[in-house]
This record gives structure tokens, C-alpha cells and sequence, in this order.
């Protein structure tokens, strides 16, 4: 096989408050024990990361510090890698940081993938009292001062917003490592700076482009900035809401009304219903065979690692498993594109 893609999962750890949004009545606690059951999961079916996003102050995520969720995963899992999708540098010390995620690298012997942004939600920049017009300044200082303090240096530094003096870190990655950074981006332009700034990238096409043809012009956008940058390879991971059943008829039954729920409830998500998504093809939701081909068309674009955001919009949990199933044991191999899952268990359920 040539080049393949390489296939995570993520979840958005959208919640639903009963008390809101009556008939929903997973609770905070149960939901962390679900997301734990799922990244076995995953681990067992031979997924390569785990990713859970960073969100504040509203339902729209009920994990405010990923490291803390990561490391009770780290402890559970033996090889799948754990990362943050995205940690939210403006609104956080660089030295904590820092800090968290190489305990997090410690607990799981070298296994975090670091993606890092500079938030868009309005509301949490509010709660932060941090002015919006200065996370692009936050967001380059911070990501410098965590990645160097990972590298063993001793800052000291007086930056914008950030004064270290005689900094270096206790307890460092594991082994030293360099830990892989992912930036993640909303903008096609902010991809070319990603990528000739040498670092790789992380999108969500439901947020950025109209149609699902566009996914190979924003993957070429973050390579002419590696070209221009005069940086080799480089990856971007994209993010693609998933739901895989047996037909496009069973995905629309078991997936459409909570794919509806997620983007209602969101403050600023694209008002984009279940057939609105189907028309610009911007999701891994249908059948086996559909699925199948849109991870050869993906391919064919250059994408090279696929996140799955499998469970939106309180989803039933057996019907999540199931889909993560399907995705790895059925349409992956139909692909032709997916490489075999290494350590992936051939007996999980």
C-alpha cells in the first residue's frame, strides 16, 4: 500500500442537562466513565489517539481541563496516544500548562499528542476576562514558552503577557521526548502560517469550507506554507462528524435527530441540519460503502489522519460503540486506504 490514512477519535463531551433539556439524563460523572469505556475501546479496535476537547461555562463541553480526564485515561489504556483537541492557550499560565501535560506524557509513557488554539467562543473569553483582539499574541507567546520549557530550558523572558524568571520545569515529557504539537485552525490562511512555521495542523471542515470537494484545497494551502517555509512533510489531522451503520438509511434513522440536537444547541456552530450535511458532504455519516469511499476520496486529497467525532448530541452509547466498530472493522478495510491497525485487537467486540 502507498500512502494511508490514519485513523483517532474525538469527542466534543457535548453535555445535555437534564434540567434543560428534559428526556437527557446522562450525568457529568457518567459521562467522563463513558468517554473511559470508549477509549478502551478504541485502544482494543487499533485507533491511533483519543482526543477530547477543551470547552468552558456552558454545555457545549463538560471537560474544562482535558490533562486531568487524560490522565485517568493514561492509567486504563497501555497504547493508544491521548491528547486535548484543543488546549485553549490564552486562557491558561503556559508554566501550568506545561506542567500538566508532561505528568499526563509521565502517566502514560510518552503517549500525548499536544493540540493547541486560540479559542473562538465568545462567552469564554468573557468568563476569562480576556479581550478576544489579543488571543493571536497570547496563543504564539504561550505555545513558545511550553514548548520550551518541554525542551529543558531554564526562561527567563519578559514577554507581552507573560514574565518568567528562571523557569525550567520539574518533571519534563517522558524520556525527553519531543511532544507532537497540532495547531488547530478555522481559516484557510491561518493553515499556511501553520505550516510554514514548520508545525502541523488540526480542522474541522464543518467550519471552514461549504463542500466536502474543499478538504483537498485546504490540505494543499498548509502544504504550500511547509514548501514556502522550506519544511519537509508535515500532517494535518481533520475532523470529520461520524456516524457508520449498515446503510445511509439506518445512519439517517439512528444519527439525524442527534446531529440535529448538537447543532441547535450550540451557540455558534453553522445552523447545518443532518441533510444540510449530507448535501455538502462534510461528515463520515452513511453506510458502510459511503463511508468507505469518502476515506479514498480523503486519501486521494492527501489527507493522512482522519478524527472521528463520533458522538454528538447524546448519541446512545451503544449506538457510538457500534459505529466505532464499523468505522475500523468494516469500512476501513473496504477502503483500501486505512493501513491495519496496529495492536488492534481482532476479538473486541
Amino acid at each position: 500500500m502507498g500512502a494511508h490514512v490514519t485513523l483517532s477519535c474525538f469527542s466534543v463531551v457535548d453535555h445535555y442537562p437534564s434540567g434543560r433539556h428534559p428526556g437527557h439524563t446522562r450525568t457529568v460523572e457518567r459521562f467522563y466513565r463513558q468517554l473511559l469505556d470508549e477509549c478502551l475501546l478504541a485502544e482494543r479496535l487499533g485507533y491511533d489517539t483519543f482526543f477530547v476537547a477543551e470547552h468552558h461555562f456552558h454545555e457545549y463541553g463538560a471537560i474544562p481541563n482535558p490533562a486531568v480526564w487524560m490522565a485517568a485515561a493514561a492509567v486504563l489504556t497501555s497504547r493508544i496516544r491521548l491528547g486535548p483537541a484543543v488546549s485553549v492557550l490564552p486562557f491558561h499560565d503556559p508554566r501550568v500548562v506545561a506542567e500538566d501535560y508532561a505528568m499526563v506524557d509521565q502517566l502514560s509513557r510518552g503517549r500525548v499528542v499536544f493540540g493547541a488554539g486560540s479559542g473562538y467562543l465568545a462567552h469564554e473569553f468573557q468568563g476569562f476576562g480576556v479581550d478576544p483582539a489579543t488571543k493571536r499574541a497570547r496563543f504564539d507567546e504561550a505555545l513558545e514558552i511550553v514548548r520550551r520549557l518541554w525542551r529543558g530550558e531554564r526562561l527567563t523572558l519578559a514577554g507581552t503577557h507573560h514574565g518568567l524568571c528562571g523557569v525550567e520545569l520539574n518533571v519534563r515529557p517522558w524520556r525527553d521526548r519531543e511532544i507532537p504539537v497540532y495547531v488547530a485552525a478555522l481559516r484557510r490562511e491561518v493553515l499556511y502560517w501553520i505550516g510554514r512555521n514548520g508545525l502541523d495542523a488540526m480542522i474541522v471542515p464543518y467550519a471552514t469550507v461549504d463542500r466536502f470537494e474543499e478538504i483537498g484545497d485546504l490540505v494543499a494551502e498548509f502544504r504550500r506554507g511547509r514548501a514556502d517555509g522550506g519544511h519537509d512533510g508535515g500532517e494535518v489531522i481533520v475532523a470529520l462528524h461520524t456516524h457508520v451503520a449498515e446503510s445511509d438509511e439506518a445512519a439517517r434513522a439512528e444519527a439525524a435527530a442527534a446531529f440535529d440536537l448538537y447543532v441547535d444547541t450550540r451557540l455558534y456552530a453553522r445552523r447545518q441540519t443532518y441533510e444540510d450535511i449530507q448535501r455538502s458532504g462534510l461528515s463520515l455519516m452513511g453506510g458502510v460503502e459511503t463511508v468507505a469511499e469518502k476515506l479514498r476520496r480523503l486519501a486521494e486529497m492527501g489527507v493522512r489522519h482522519v478524527a472521528a467525532l463520533y458522538n454528538f448530541g447524546d448519541l446512545p452509547t451503544a449506538l457510538a460503540r457500534r459505529s466505532l466498530e464499523r468505522l475500523m472493522g468494516e469500512a476501513a478495510p473496504r477502503s483500501g486506504v486505512v493501513a491495519p491497525p496496529a495492536g488492534a485487537d481482532a476479538g473486541a467486540p
